[in-house]
């Protein structure tokens, strides 16, 4: 099977209109985030080779990749992580250059890495805004940075009351207190509330049991509801089913193709991301 730069690039141009499952053409809308021809070198290892990406408002894209086909990189590039070599990156179709996760923050885009990126030890109000603290107005919060706790808890709790989440029973108890599945629900929560244009999550039911898994799912659902974008990337094949509108496929460090779960199997999927089928002409979507 030829799988040469020149021949993936044919893959992209031949492609059909994108749809959500609900069967609404997301093409109607422009992409909210996009990427194209990006290109991430470490020494003589070619991360990203003229990788594109597109992300339509409202939608939950999921990116599935053999290890080693670059979509970590790619994610990296998008949410401020490593600045790609080459290549233009546009939200809301203004070019962007982040130089660091901080800088995407500001513009409205929020990652919940695999690791949650949380401090055990801060409650989960102070982790809600780990880095975003809201101070007391006045001299006390100007002079003597004073957290306005108040503030903050009220906010933590109506996130977590909108998601769903207020089994937790004290918003002043310990992250390391909480079980797995309601760190993530406070890492998804927290990607909500600040994630004011695109939410970014990386393998989020990875260390989860079943119904712990299952909750997350619905936290994801329940995000994109509320009108956030979702990239979505996961090894796990029937969550990737379950909830994306489209699965953007990683292979030798660019997009190989974009499908809909609903005209495609995991089979399939599995079978175009290891290089053991190529995607019909017809069938490929962007």
């Amino acid at each position: 099977m030829d799988l040469s730069p020149d021949r993936l690039a044919d893959h992209h141009r031949r492609c059909n209109r994108p749809v959500d499952q609900k069967g609404s053409s997301l093409m109607a809308q422009e992409p909210i985030l996009t990427a194209r021809g990006l290109v991430k070198r470490y020494g003589r290892v070619t991360a990203l080779d003229r990788a594109d990406f597109d992300l339509y408002p409202g939608e939950i894209l999921a990116v599935i990749g053999d290890n080693g086909a670059g979509k970590s990189s790619m994610i990296k590039a998008i949410s401020g992580a490593v600045t790609p070599d080459e290549g233009e990156i546009r939200l809301e179709g203004k070019p962007i250059q982040f130089r660091s996760p901080m800088e995407a923050r500001q513009a409205g885009i929020e990652t919940v890495y695999q690791n949650l990126a949380l401090s055990p030890a801060l409650s989960i109000a102070d982790n809600m805004f780990l880095g975003r603290e809201i101070r007391k107005p006045g001299i006390m919060g100007k002079w003597f940075r004073s957290l306005d706790r108040a503030a903050m808890e009220k906010q933590a709790r109506a996130k977590l009351s909108e998601l769903g989440l207020m089994t937790i029973q004290n918003i002043n108890q310990a992250v390391e207190t909480l079980s797995g599945g309601q760190r993530q629900g406070v890492a998804v929560a927290r990607a909500a509330a600040f994630g004011s244009k695109v939410v970014i999550m990386d393998e989020p039911t990875a260390a989860l049991g079943v119904k712990e898994s299952r909750r997350v799912l619905e936290l994801i659902l329940d995000v994109r509801r509320r009108g956030l974008p979702i990239v979505l990337i996961s090894h796990n094949m029937p969550h990737v089913f379950e909830v994306a509108d489209r699965i953007h496929i990683h292979r030798l460090g660019r997009r190989l193709c974009v499908i809909n779960p609903k005209d495609y199997t995991m089979s399939d999927a599995v079978a175009f991301m290891t290089g053991a089928k190529e995607p019909p002409r017809e069938a490929i979507a962007a």
